[in-house]
């Protein structure tokens, strides 16, 4: 689906054709005339279009008869039904750059495009370069946000871990720890291609716009240091998990072989004196009693070394 936005009097207004100074957003669901009908109108490669349609592509800019394309990775929810999944993946965000218009293409749906259509009616459209950097500054407030609810979430069932020793809360921190995954990886790859755009400059920004653009690579590269230190904090933390559960089932299991050996004993004795054999005492009024003090005497005397030496 094809949108038009343009900022009249102050206010976002949706049209129905492309115009000078319009924003044209490209939304699922995608037709394949709509590529051929855009890429006509505007003079867009239409491979240009059709790249945001690979979640697995990589941030980068390229340069063709003066049509400027840029793709740079935001993170949106895992909608998969799969519980395996991480909870957040990236995805590619494509930004083209004709003589007049400005055009993103989204594979889904996205709360960057959706913060930048919010605070459109601020914008000027005949500062295009204004515009794709606060889509790069939308995407990494989108980082920053997740992250936080990551961590909160990581925290959450860390907590719950602690009082449960549950598989349910290890595999929401495996699904965390893929989350994580996916950020470092678009937030490194993001880091680099802002860099090498604020170093030749392929915008064409002026002093004041790579000014903003260097605020946004520190930010972005805080948004990974965050990513990276929730990373190796959780890491650490499903090591130490792992480490404690196997302390326990050794606990667990030195506990039932010290109480195997303690009823052993009696087991014994009682089959020694259930042998078919003359037995001394075995005549006596009281050979039953016999057997019953020899076994219980072993039984305590092996509880209490077993206890000395703590382990129960």
């Amino acid at each position: 689906m094809i949108q038009y936005f343009k900022n009249i009097n102050n206010s976002t207004v949706e049209i129905d054709k492309a115009e000078n100074g319009v924003w044209v957003n490209l939304v699922p669901p995608f037709r394949d005339e709509e590529f051929s009908e855009l890429s006509e109108t505007l003079k867009i490669p239409v491979e240009f279009l059709r790249d945001s349609l690979d979640i697995d592509e990589r941030p980068r800019y390229e340069l063709d008869d003066q049509v400027r394309f840029i793709i740079i990775k935001t993170p949106a929810e895992n909608n998969s039904f799969n519980d395996s999944d991480a909870y957040y993946i990236t995805i590619p965000i494509c930004i083209i750059l004709t003589q007049n218009q400005i055009v993103t293409v989204n594979s889904f749906d996205n709360g960057a495009i959706k913060k930048f259509l919010s605070t459109f009616q601020k914008r000027h459209p005949d500062k295009r370069n204004m515009m794709v950097l606060k889509i790069f500054e939308k995407i990494v407030q989108n980082f920053m946000e997740y992250l936080k609810e990551i961590n909160h979430k990581r925290n959450l069932y860390e907590q719950k871990l602690y009082d449960s020793n549950r598989n349910e809360e290890l595999l929401h921190l495996m699904r965390i720890q893929k989350s994580l995954v996916y950020f470092v990886t678009a937030l490194r790859s993001n880091e680099i291609m802002m860099i090498k755009l604020e170093r030749t400059n392929f915008l064409g920004l002026d002093e004041d716009e790579r000014e903003f653009l260097s605020d946004l690579i520190v930010d972005t590269s805080q948004a990974l240091e965050m990513a990276n230190i929730y990373t190796n904090i959780l890491s650490s933390t499903l090591d130490a998990f792992a480490s404690i559960i196997s302390n326990n089932l050794n606990n667990v299991m030195k506990r039932l072989t010290s109480i195997t050996i303690i009823l052993s004993l009696p087991a014994l004795v009682a089959s020694i004196y259930g042998m078919n054999v003359d037995i001394p005492y075995s005549h006596t009024a009281h050979a039953f009693y016999i057997p019953v003090i020899l076994s219980l005497a072993a039984s305590i005397i092996i509880a209490w070394y077993f206890m000395k030496k703590k382990w129960f």
